[in-house]
């Protein structure tokens, strides 16, 4: 019910990720049931929910490292349910994972290189390295520095970088403030909006930081138990206070 009374468009954009009737989870157990949701080109769109709500499958599961089980994932049009992740990453979808996963013996640079693995980004390295250090300026002064000698924000942002070296359509993120203090959290979330009004990219993440996400998405899904229990606006998901309170804590 809630949901119907949610539904939010943005007349000015087209669709750019389409998940319908998604299930998925890892054999024998199920995690995802008829999950629905959409992302509208160029926009910001958070999944939100407690832990264990199958959030992070969900990221999974449309980039192609977790197998769908039954239902469609259409990007752009196309159907690509059943491609494999590194088809999906030629045509625009990246997946900026839970923990960065970085190697962290070596550089900044040779980091940010591994995104650019393919032969069009290969192409393209020098134009991706000056949006990545516009982003993240930082980045630039410690182009030379292993990666593990980083803050757990510089990190964060190499792994941000390193996708938007593939010059991705859309970038998933899955916890991107996790194990950040309050002012990192906030020059990376300050970069997920920048990424959208310079870049045009459009954004699907997951979290924890409720009221950080709520300030900065432009559509919100809440999970719990594996399907979308509720929808809409950041102002309409703020008014529901009983929702709130019973899925997110807050």
């Amino acid at each position: 019910m809630i949901r119907g009374l949610l539904r939010f468009t943005l007349g000015r954009e087209s669709e750019m990720l389409k998940v319908d009737n998604l299930e998925s989870g890892y054999r024998p157990m199920q995690v995802l049931w008829g999950l629905n949701l959409e992302v509208k080109k160029g926009s910001i769109t958070s999944l939100l929910g407690p832990n264990g709500a199958g959030k992070s499958t969900t990221l999974k599961t449309v980039f192609g490292s977790v197998l769908p089980w039954n239902g469609k994932i259409l990007y752009e049009g196309m159907d690509i349910t059943e491609l494999p992740t590194h088809s999906k990453v030629e045509k625009g979808i990246v997946l900026v994972p839970e923990g960065r996963h970085l190697f962290p013996n070596m550089t900044v640079k040779e980091n940010l290189i591994m995104g650019a693995y393919s032969e069009e980004a290969a192409k393209r390295q020098v134009e991706s390295f000056e949006l990545v250090y516009s982003l993240f300026p930082v980045l630039k002064e410690r182009t030379k520095q292993r990666a593990s000698s980083l803050s757990g924000g510089e990190q964060q942002m190499v792994a941000i970088g390193r996708a938007l070296m593939v010059r991705p359509k859309i970038m998933m993120l899955d916890e991107p403030s996790q194990g950040l203090a309050p002012r990192l959290v906030i020059q990376v979330f300050e970069a997920i909006e920048r990424m959208r009004g310079e870049i045009g990219l459009s954004v699907l993440f997951v979290e924890q930081n409720v009221e950080t996400s709520l300030d900065i998405s432009d559509y919100v899904y809440i999970m719990h138990e594996g399907s979308i229990k509720a929808e809409g606006t950041p102002k309409e998901i703020r008014a529901l206070t009983d929702i709130r309170e019973a899925y997110l804590g807050v």
